[in-house]
């Protein structure tokens, strides 16, 4: 945790810029098992690294997934799941994978559009909940910036719950980002990278930095 803030870094790919990442003082560690995302891993290659890794919450970032995938991702020494799904996956889905993780090991993404908001049934059914830019032909990992004050809008609704601040953020607005959206939990990707998958070690450490000093 940063100055009150907890830090998750995504689209790891490599030991080295997961222990980069975790020196800096991040909280999680995102791994993307989606296939058709740049900084895609397999759970082979993950398993390779998981005993080196350092001791950080290890994610893994997946979209709609099968009980029997989401079954063998749990069994990879993940901490967490994080599911993408469209919007019109819920409710049944959405119970399934909770009902197969536990709701406490399980953070929920669904895809909405900017008109609308997270459906109520879909809380109900979780604790966590990771908030992203919208995009038509992605499940996230855009680099495009989430809606900040709709952001602040569904926490202060549902304020029991974890929230999850993604899309977009970088050192450069990092602090803009949480005065605008009330964000407590980020979650930062292409924003630290110098490439899809490989992290920047500058960024990173700016990336902490405004985040050790930012006043709200």
């Amino acid at each position: 945790m940063i100055n009150g803030i907890r830090v998750k870094v995504c689209g790891l790919t490599s030991l080295a810029d997961a222990e980069m990442a975790a020196r800096a003082g991040v909280d999680f560690l995102g791994f993307n098992l989606y296939t058709k995302s740049p900084r895609y891993v397999t759970l082979q290659q993950f398993r390779a690294m998981a005993g080196r890794l350092p001791d950080r919450k290890k994610v893994a970032v997946t979209v709609e997934p099968t009980l029997t995938e989401l079954r063998e991702i749990a069994a990879s020494g993940f901490d967490i799941v994080q599911v993408h799904f469209d919007a019109g996956a819920f409710p049944a889905d959405t119970a399934a994978w909770v009902a197969e993780a536990g709701a406490h090991r399980l953070w929920l993404a669904p895809r909405l559009p900017p008109a609308s908001d997270m459906p109520a049934e879909v809380i109900s059914m979780g604790d966590t909940f990771l908030f992203d830019a919208f995009a038509r032909d992605k499940f996230g990992g855009s680099g495009k910036t989430a809606d900040w004050a709709k952001f602040r809008r569904q926490r202060d609704v549902e304020p029991g719950k974890t929230w999850i601040l993604a899309g977009g953020l970088n050192p450069d607005n990092i602090s803009d980002a949480i005065n605008a959206s009330g964000a407590d939990f980020v979650d930062v990707n292409s924003g630290v990278e110098t490439a899809p998958g490989i992290k920047d070690q500058a960024k990173i450490a700016a990336f902490v930095a405004r985040l050790a000093q930012h006043r709200g």
